[in-house]
């Protein structure tokens, strides 16, 4: 089977293509109306920055379909088959720089010596002549790539960027050809600058769009290109793409981990902030996950491979990545649509132009030349690159940051936000209980208990025993571990029968709990705590405490939260005693406790229907239909993956902190677009009366057309260096 043709599912699919010969704004809104027109097609968005098209797809269709139907109008489109996410992206970048530089070289080899004859006003023949030659081989050669694309789009009634620059500088060739058998002014270095002046524009914007996009290519890069595996009693190494699920992996000391998988053997520090944001190493062994693209920083690891290819953590950021360049924003549906409709209406401007001009004056010459300068400093090609180098830079860079954002639209709607709802446990605290207090007069009560709590497995017996571990304190030795579930556990330590749960299960034990350990139980519940205690031979003799810790980095979360004037709410199905508690070590005034998941989700909804746009930040299966309902959902990524899944927004790590990050990096993109628009339209309102009244001169008004796409793509690229703080 061919790549173009790829049947289509019948059930909704999203298929990627990239497209070839868009120069501007104008041609993306060309390209999308003719995808949507399309049987079977319901949506189409075409990113001019990225040369990419996402189409979605409703009924069964061939590729070759959609593809004819873009070739027609004069554009390439390749469908980007599934393998090829993992693909070197910068190769078509490279190809297309290489191109445009030569091409550059050639035109300016040609235009420059065409411009300081005409300059130097040599009044020969053989002057004239040499002009008319070294320009012809500048706007018919160079420049010849205008002129195929403009006939295309000619054939089917449409106009792009190209339209005005093929008019353009065939207009005053075509002119000055005349004129040099007639007799007249010759403008033969105007069409030979303007072609100079485009390419060189072309060139830049094509670096700069390749920087643009050298955060995914990072991404790739960091998944190496071989790996180190057991085959047949050996380790050998293969490339990457050799590698399959089921597969032990050797990764040495200061390795970079190939894929996902599970450690089955070794120990060692691994460097996870490519997808997190942490600066510090965390530990992993044996039963630990990792994920690819990560770091080994010390000690040997054997890891047996579960995800591959496509199917890794880094693939899937990869792919919502490109996902978020190619959807579109409310903001740029805009742009596109007066796009469209930006050609046609130039074209006409300096038609006007040329016969007021001519009926005012009489002039050919002047006429003419105001003419050609309207058509050129009027090129849409800035206002096209406005919103996508940004949105494409800004997405770029919240992945290196460990945010990663899922579409284009998101960006506005964060900026919209006034209030920030978060869950309890695993988003401000750190999910994991952890021993916070023994009271005892027994000198051996924690070793005992501790040795009981660790045969159990639960999550409470391991807080224990690290506890107890973290103290110094080496847990006994247990046996005959019984479960009671809801209620404790019980076992044998030294011969002795210890017992380890709640009240009820001291009494049916034989213990009577007495007026102490019940006052500490109380306080220990006015606290939010989670108490329980630990008895043997008839009698309790301490009490312990456990509880869900905040997170270091919650408080100053909160605190940002607030400097930037959002209100601040903690949503969760704890205890009122406990949420109570941990959100006034956080400086959380607003708390909703006892919350089933779709109470938190009809909550979301009624401050939204007050008029509020609201964020949740959560990472449960529970806090899925909030994060769906809510105007911007943000999923921890350390929590469930369904979460993260329905979350608008995916922070990569468990740090709260990281929900300022994507909105202060959401309102700093915003603020580039804005920049991008205000200076294109200003650029464009200004410009075209400037030229039509004859101020300004078609080399110049070339030169400067180019200069505003490149200073656009160059403040889009500034988000590369925005860090968070």
């Amino acid at each position: 089977m061919q790549a173009t043709d790829v049947v289509a599912p019948a059930d909704p699919a999203e298929l990627m293509f990239d497209v070839s010969g868009m120069t501007c704004g104008s041609c993306a809104a060309r390209i999308e109306k003719v995808l949507v027109e399309q049987s079977g097609v319901e949506e189409a968005v075409v990113d001019v920055a990225a040369n990419k098209a996402k189409v979605r797809l409703v009924a069964p269709g061939t590729v070759d379909l959609l593809t004819a139907a873009v070739e027609e109008i004069g554009y390439g489109l390749t469908p980007v088959l599934p393998r090829d996410g993992t693909r070197d992206v910068e190769l078509a970048d490279v190809r297309e720089r290489r191109i445009g530089w030569r091409r550059f070289v050639v035109a300016a080899s040609l235009a420059l010596p065409t411009i300081i004859l005409a300059m130097a006003g040599v009044d020969a023949v053989w002057s004239d002549w040499l002009q008319g030659l070294l320009s012809s081989g500048a706007v018919l050669w160079a420049g010849r790539t205008f002129h195929v694309v403009a006939w295309k789009r000619l054939r089917h009634g449409a106009a792009s960027m190209d339209t005005l620059i093929s008019l353009g500088t065939l207009t005053a060739w075509g002119y000055s050809l005349w004129a040099l058998v007639s007799g007249g002014a010759l403008f033969f270095e105007t069409g030979a600058a303007i072609v100079m002046f485009v390419l060189l524009g072309r060139y830049l914007e094509a670096r700069a769009k390749g920087r643009a996009s050298q955060a995914v290519s990072r991404l790739l890069e960091l998944r190496g290109n071989d790996a180190r595996v057991l085959r047949n009693g050996s380790w050998i190494t293969v490339p990457i793409e050799e590698v399959a699920v089921g597969d032990h992996v050797e990764v040495l000391p200061g390795g970079r981990i190939p894929v996902d998988g599970m450690v089955v053997e070794g120990a060692g520090e691994v460097d996870e902030s490519m997808l997190t944001g942490e600066p510090m190493p965390v530990a992993r062994q044996p039963g630990d996950r990792v994920v690819g693209g990560t770091v080994n920083q010390t000690g040997r690891l054997v890891i047996e491979a579960t995800e591959v290819g496509d199917d890794t953590v880094l693939a899937e950021v990869v792919r919502i990545v490109e996902h978020s360049r190619a959807t579109k924003a409310p903001i740029q549906r805009l742009v596109d649509r007066v796009s469209g409709i930006f050609v046609p209406a130039v074209v006409i401007v300096a038609a006007a132009t040329l016969v007021g001009w001519l009926a005012a004056t009489g002039n050919w010459a002047d006429a003419l030349r105001n003419g050609v300068a309207v058509l050129i400093i009027a090129c849409p090609c800035a206002l096209g690159l406005a919103t996508p180098t940004a949105i494409a830079v800004g997405a770029g860079r919240g992945a290196e940051l460990g945010v990663i954002f899922r579409s284009a639209e998101v960006f506005e709607r964060i900026e919209k936000l006034q209030r920030v709802a978060l869950d309890k446990t695993g988003t401000l605290t750190t999910g994991q209980m952890t021993l916070d207090s023994v009271e005892s007069d027994e000198p051996d009560f924690l070793a005992r208990v501790a040795g009981v709590e660790a045969g159990t497995g639960h999550p409470l017996g391991r807080a224990v025993e690290a506890g107890a571990i973290e103290r110094g304190v080496q847990p006994s030795k247990a046996s005959d571990i019984t479960l009671f579930p809801g209620l404790g556990a019980e076992g044998t330590v030294d011969g002795t029968v210890v017992t380890v749960g709640t009240p009820d299960l001291m009494e049916r034990r034989g213990m009577a709990v007495g007026v102490r350990w019940t006052e500490e139980l109380d306080r220990a519940r006015g606290r939010g705590r989670t108490a329980f205690l630990g008895g043997w031979d008839g009698a309790v003799h301490g009490v312990m405490t456990v509880s869900d810790t905040p997170r270091s980095s919650s408080a100053g979360a909160i605190a940002a939260l607030g400097d930037r004037q959002f209100t601040t709410a903690m949503l969760t199905g704890d205890d009122p005693v406990a949420a109570r508690v941990v959100a006034d070590q956080l400086g959380i005034a607003e708390v909703h406790a006892r919350l089933s998941p779709q109470q938190k989700a009809a909550l979301i909804e009624s401050w939204q229907d007050g008029g509020e746009a609201v964020a949740f930040v959560g990472d449960g299966v529970n806090d899925a239909p909030a994060l769906a309902v809510a105007s911007v959902g943000m999923g921890i990524g350390t929590g469930s993956d369904l979460a993260i899944e329905t979350a608008d927004v995916s922070l990569m790590s468990g740090n709260p902190a990281l929900a300022v990050t994507a909105i202060d990096l959401a309102r700093r993109t915003l603020r580039g677009i804005r920049q991008n628009l205000w200076w294109a339209f200003a650029y464009n309102v200004a410009a075209i009366p400037l030229a039509a009244a004859g101020l300004l001169d078609p080399m110049v008004a070339s030169a400067a057309m180019a200069l505003s796409s490149v200073s656009v793509v160059a403040n889009s690229l500034r988000l590369r260096s925005w860090s968070p703080g």
